[in-house]
């Protein structure tokens, strides 16, 4: 599969659009977009790093889905997880805040 199609596929599945993960990774959406389109190889490299750290993965990794390999498991940080719970966290019910707090405090 070609890089630029797994990066695609990899920002939709970790529920971005191509504007807010631009805004995540802090490169304009004009580069992100352009990479998107008309592929990895004409890109920079400190941009492609930037990409695949923000979306948890090596470039190494990246290569290898491109020849066929299987995805790692991507482990989400703690500013992910962050991110996650302020854009969403109006959506959810009293009761789901409280299960969140309680699996949270069970942690330590």
């Amino acid at each position: 599969m070609e890089k630029a199609r797994i990066l695609e596929h990899l920002i939709k599945e970790q529920g971005f659009n191509l504007k807010s993960f631009a805004a995540k990774c802090a490169i304009p959406y004009t580069t992100l977009y352009g990479i998107i389109k008309n592929g990895v190889g004409k890109a920079s490299v400190d941009n492609i790093i930037i990409i695949c750290k923000n979306l948890g993965i090596t470039v190494e990794s990246l290569e290898d889905m491109a020849k066929g390999g299987s995805q790692n498991q991507y482990e989400p940080s703690y500013d992910d997880m962050e991110q996650l719970i302020a854009r969403n966290g109006n959506k959810l019910s009293t009761k789901e805040k409280m299960k969140l707090i309680k699996l949270l405090s069970e942690l330590e």
